[in-house]
């Protein structure tokens, strides 16, 4: 008997494709995506990062190696997903990149890479996956992974090129909520605070900056990989049924000062 736990927040018999998969806030997702029934498409530009986070859920699905900036790859990549897995319910676009500098010396090399990899990747990725589930027929479930930086003008060093392209996502995740519910595909993102993974390595190994970090934040700390993923589950499952162009805080209360 399936348990109303079960049947909110089980994604038995769901096909889950999940960006930047082999780390940090993505492979917390893929475990825990996994963990509740999904089968799961690790999608990352190292591919043998893919198949050993694949490998961490017991090979429940496909490893591959995608240049989110690159549209063949991510066309192909869907397809490859869909003639594999049989269908694909659920995206979660993780991948993203940041180069942290001031205005006045970013180039526009750095610019364009940035904006690449968060804003387009993350546009040609649901776009690609909206398609399949639309010819589905059946509707699915986007989850974008924005930041607070993208609510926020302010932080703790320059880093215009990230604040610009999550504070993009934002609002693609609203325009693509709209457009896609007669298909009823929602379409939702989660906003995360500083979280202990790669990605902040740089800033982690700073103790007076972590220091600046917790004292900005009511919580008091940062935030795990898993309480992140946690969010991207909900917004992902029946439990978010009724939940589409949002925009989901994880952020210790961050924003709320």
């Amino acid at each position: 008997m399936t348990s109303a736990l079960d049947q909110l927040f089980g994604l038995k018999g769901r096909v889950a494709i999940v960006t930047g998969g082999a780390s940090g806030i993505g492979l917390a997702s893929v475990e825990l995506l996994a963990a509740a029934g999904a089968s799961v498409a690790v999608v990352d530009r190292d591919k043998a990062a893919a198949e050993q986070a694949l490998g961490k859920i017991g090979g429940q699905g496909v490893a591959l190696g995608v240049d989110v900036a690159k549209e063949a790859e991510i066309d192909a990549a869907v397809a490859d997903v869909a003639r594999q897995l049989g269908r694909i319910d659920i995206l979660v676009n993780s991948a993203g990149t940041a180069i942290r500098r001031p205005a006045v010396e970013v180039t526009v090399e750095d610019w364009d890479k940035v904006i690449a990899v968060n804003m387009t990747g993350t546009f040609l990725f649901s776009r690609s996956v909206a398609r399949t589930m639309i010819a589905k027929g059946e509707g699915g479930s986007i989850v974008q992974i924005a930041s607070i930086m993208g609510l926020s003008g302010g932080g703790l060093y320059p880093n215009i090129s990230y604040q610009t392209s999550k504070g993009a996502v934002v609002n693609m995740t609203r325009a693509l909520a709209v457009e896609w519910a007669p298909q009823q595909i929602r379409v939702n993102a989660v906003a995360p605070t500083y979280v202990k993974t790669p990605f902040i390595a740089g800033l982690m190994a700073q103790p007076d900056l972590v220091q600046r970090i917790e004292a900005m934040t009511p919580l008091r700390r940062l935030a795990e990989p898993a309480e992140i993923a946690s969010a991207v589950l909900y917004l992902a499952s029946p439990a978010a049924a009724m939940v589409t162009g949002h925009t989901l805080l994880v952020d210790g209360g961050f924003m709320a000062q």
